[in-house]
């Protein structure tokens, strides 16, 4: 089981955790004192994925980063998400970038590629699926009263810099904005993600009464 170590340096007091054993300071070369150690529990020994009824799944048109993809599907794996659907030229699995962030996940959520996105959601919207977008300039914005839908839903986000595809865009029944406070005008796609898929877990969890 990996262990992590904490260090203090006395002579230029830098405090810092690393995964293995140091004797140096990295900023000033003293010898460290080892203030504390615990071993990191990475997964649950065992642990079967626990998929959220009705389906959840993402759809990631288009992302550049195989690091925010890996981000997406430990995402997915926390909030149980069903399904990745990896469109256009998002990396896919085996990566190496994807694994670094994705920490094994890819490996417990299922996933497919598909060319083209406008095509995927064509089909998930004739088997029941509901689409939601999720857009800088979403018409609807999310909160803490946002209802979700009875039935199937995917969650689709975009490219880093050019967002969703129009067409794919007119096919989602709903397109869903953060609201932002600050100067910035979007989250990483990732970090995005994140926040509306947790949420929505922690609503079924509830067991609020779906729209």
């Amino acid at each position: 089981m990996p262990t992590a170590y904490f260090y203090r340096c006395p002579q230029c007091g830098l405090r810092f955790p690393a995964l293995e054993e140091r004797d140096r300071c990295p900023r000033c070369a003293a010898r460290l004192e080892l203030r504390a150690r615990r071993s990191l529990l990475l997964e649950e020994p065992g642990a079967v994925p626990r998929f959220l009824e009705p389906p959840r799944a993402v759809v990631a048109d288009g992302l550049r980063s195989a690091w925010n993809v890996g981000s997406l599907f430990r995402t997915a794996d926390a909030a149980g998400f069903r399904h990745v659907y990896l469109c256009g030229i998002t990396p896919t699995p085996p990566h190496e970038g994807i694994a670094k962030t994705a920490l094994g996940a890819e490996q417990s959520v299922p996933y497919s590629y598909h060319p083209d996105v406008v095509a995927l959601l064509g089909r998930l919207r004739a088997r029941g699926w509901t689409l939601w977008a999720l857009e800088t300039e979403g018409e609807t914005r999310w909160g803490p009263d946002l209802l979700i839908p009875r039935g199937p839903l995917a969650v689709v986000v975009g490219n880093e810099r050019a967002g969703v595809d129009p067409e794919a865009l007119a096919l989602c029944h709903r397109v869903v904005r953060l609201p932002m406070r600050g100067r910035k005008r979007s989250l990483n796609v990732a970090a995005a993600f994140a926040v509306l898929a947790m949420w929505l877990a922690a609503w079924q969890t509830a067991g609020r009464t779906p729209a």
